[in-house]
């Protein structure tokens, strides 16, 4: 088992002060808990536990309980998620033209796994079922960029021309 790369907690005074007044439009409006999660990841990019106990408490709600809707529904994420994200296809055309091989080497370029951001924050690799290019197979998404046919030895100057 690898370590997990971990990214600390940079919220901002204004960041938390928005969270707080959407806690305060939804703390009593039934079902307030999922548009508030939605709000409070379109502040933060993500849901780190430390927003989550923000919104438990805020809300009057256990911590599992915001922590199982997080997890439940797919549009939430609970890491980081980079300037430049990054999406392998790993769709039926894609895996049998070889995207498990993309996958490995944008996971070797930058050093982290699947669902991982790098430490400066400027890379996340996700994986994806399908992204309707499949005549382009394998596909690789950086951002809304579409890359197709790829070999693995061209993964590294996709990458790089990110950082120029």
């Amino acid at each position: 088992m690898t370590e997990k790369t971990v990214i600390p907690f940079q919220g901002t005074p204004e960041q938390e002060a928005q969270l707080k007044e959407v806690i305060a439009r939804y703390h009593d409006q039934p079902g307030g808990l999922m548009p508030a999660l939605q709000e409070a990841q379109g502040i933060y990019g993500y849901l780190p536990v430390e927003v989550q106990r923000m919104i438990a408490d805020g809300m009057n709600v256990s911590l599992s309980e915001v922590f199982g809707v997080a997890t439940f529904y797919s549009q939430f994420s609970l890491t980081p998620k980079g300037k430049h994200r990054i999406s392998v296809c790993l769709g039926t055309a894609c895996y049998v033209k070889g995207s498990d091989k993309i996958l490995e080497a944008v996971e070797a370029k930058l050093g982290i796994k699947s669902g991982e951001c790098t430490p400066d924050g400027m890379f996340s690799i996700d994986s994806c079922r399908c992204v309707g290019a499949c005549g382009l197979a394998p596909v690789m998404l950086v951002d809304d960029d579409v890359y197709g046919k790829l070999k693995p030895e061209q993964v590294a100057g996709i990458i790089d021309s990110y950082t120029e």
